[in-house]
């Protein structure tokens, strides 16, 4: 799956991993570029006065009714012309969207884009079928999904490259059923990518069962980011996520890649609104730093359908700012945090985007 800033098109296409990885929506009131220049701002996730919302925000236990959606997350979904250009290109190119598969609310807004023209999308390596079934994800499972389209990494390089981007975002969906969980298929499309062109890449990978062989095989393409999501809190693990994916087993994931390759961009994601507590929380965000991951995004978890968990609490913008300033205290390079704020994140992005070039150039000149 990939995330893309378009130079040429102004088309951006983004990955995320599950629907835990939908994105952030450009508000109307801000220009795209005035966002990636600022940063996240708190008004930008407030629609509405949300101090004078006297709605019931959180369920106690045994509470067993709905918690009805906050003014901060009621948004439109314009579905703006170049939706249906998107849909088609992906069609064409015979990729599956985690935008669909994952039915995110925000899809409209992504794919129509903003007055700018720019537009995003979200798009799985490896197929539209999962072998694990979270929780909280409503992409399809199966014990044995199709196999791999072997021309996949050069057909998605190709594209990619066709869109004139730079930057991009490859995720997939879990692959237990292969030996390395489709490590080499993922290195093959960065591979692919590096080859034909200086586009920075950023992959969200499954945690690959913890085989180090296979985080290896990732960190050794040449990505420039290395991305795994953590999901929640360690408590909540086991009830959240598939009982394959645990919560000491991401940490591992993470801090292998990091050991491969001390200079390489770690990134994780946490998913708010489950239960969790503050307390709970910040040791996550603590167990993160700990193994040296530099970037961390926070942001609401939203139930994709009836099947799936049920919000337990609506975190208020307040309290995502707050979060994200204790991430910037425990000194993350990068943390977003915001109700709409997904593991996949504009800003955050394109500030990532900044320091590897910046790094590039220092490269270049020590050469």
């Amino acid at each position: 799956m990939f995330q893309v800033i378009c130079k040429s098109s102004r088309i951006r296409i983004s990955t995320v991993c599950n629907f835990h990885s939908t994105h952030l929506q450009c508000m109307k009131d801000k220009s795209f570029v005035e966002k990636l220049e600022n940063g996240p701002d708190l008004q930008d996730f407030i629609v509405g006065t949300y101090k004078e919302y006297d709605g019931k925000l959180k369920l106690e236990k045994g509470d067993k009714s709905r918690l009805r959606l906050p003014p901060w997350l009621k948004t439109q979904i314009p579905m703006g012309k170049n939706y249906s250009k998107i849909k088609s290109q992906l069609r064409q190119l015979k990729l599956s969207t985690v935008c669909e598969e994952a039915r995110c609310p925000n899809i409209g807004e992504c794919w129509g884009g903003d007055k700018h023209g720019t537009a995003t999308a979200t798009i799985m390596l490896m197929g539209d079928t999962c072998t694990r079934g979270c929780r909280f994800c409503s992409v399809k499972t199966s014990r044995t999904p199709l196999p791999l389209n072997p021309e996949e990494p050069i057909n998605t390089a190709a594209a990619i490259i066709d869109w004139g981007l730079d930057y991009v975002v490859l995720t997939s969906v879990d692959r237990d059923d292969l030996k390395d969980g489709g490590a080499s298929h993922i290195a093959q499309t960065v591979k692919e990518i590096k080859k034909r062109s200086n586009i920075l890449v950023e992959c969200l990978v499954p945690d690959f069962r913890g085989n180090e062989n296979s985080i290896a095989t990732v960190v050794d393409s040449n990505l420039d980011v290395f991305a795994h999501n953590i999901e929640t809190v360690e408590r909540l693990t086991p009830f959240v996520r598939d009982r394959r994916a645990e919560y000491r087993q991401s940490l591992k994931v993470l801090k292998a890649a990091k050991e491969c390759n001390p200079e390489l961009i770690t990134k994780s994601s946490i998913m708010l609104g489950l239960g969790e507590t503050d307390k709970e929380v910040e040791q996550t965000m603590k167990d993160l730093r700990e193994i040296g991951v530099n970037a961390l995004t926070l942001g609401q978890y939203m139930q994709p359908t009836k099947r799936h968990l049920k919000v337990i609490e609506y975190v208020t913008p307040e309290k995502f700012k707050n979060w994200e300033t204790v991430g910037n205290e425990l000194g993350f390079l990068y943390t977003a945090s915001g109700p709409l704020v997904r593991s996949s994140y504009r800003a955050g992005e394109f500030f990532l985007t900044n320091i590897l070039k910046n790094r590039r150039n220092k490269q270049t000149e020590n050469q």
